[in-house]
């Protein structure tokens, strides 16, 4: 497998998309995941951030980071909740540009509920949402998936963990 892998990039790329499909049960494999986190610096200056992989891979040209311009103070839900808002209105109503086939949030339980507000109640768009929380030493520990959200079981050390990872990283 590792060899053909190296022959063929694009195998690896499939494989990966197609073991997400099977582990969150997709309806088809995540070409497009687009994954989003905020940051602040001791609570002000806050902003976010998404990136883009396409076929498992980072499409840096589609990166983009917003400053945060309706919350006060530290909320990373409020701050969420914006970004999501400004990314998928924009892109869905007014560009009608093609959407994600799976959004990965930088947080666990309360990060992917309300990216789901968003996403489904204000918006009306079907569009799966995970969620990679950490542990106490900040290490991406599990992968979230579904409402109520539960621990998708990947090995730390496989493929599949390393791409999720690399995903966050990024953003």
């Amino acid at each position: 497998l590792k060899q053909a892998e190296k022959l063929n990039p694009e195998q690896r790329s499939m494989r990966l998309m197609k073991e997400i499909q099977q582990e969150l049960h997709l309806e088809r494999p995540p070409l497009q995941i687009e994954c989003f986190d905020n940051s602040n610096i001791q609570g002000s200056d806050a902003e976010a951030a998404y990136g883009v992989f396409k076929k498992a891979k980072p499409s840096k040209k589609d990166y983009r980071k917003y400053n945060i311009k309706t919350v006060v103070g530290p909320d990373d839900y409020a701050s969420m909740k914006e970004v999501v808002r400004r990314r998928y209105h924009l892109r869905a109503i007014e560009e009608n540009s093609p959407l994600p086939d799976l959004i990965i949030t930088d947080g666990g339980k309360g990060q992917m509920e309300v990216v789901r507000e968003v996403i489904e109640d204000e918006l009306h768009l079907n569009i799966p949402i995970a969620g990679l929380a950490k542990d106490n030493k900040h290490r991406t520990s599990e992968l979230l998936f579904g409402f109520p959200a539960q621990t998708i079981g990947i090995k730390q050390q496989s493929s599949l963990f390393r791409l999720l990872t690399q995903i966050q990283d990024e953003v």
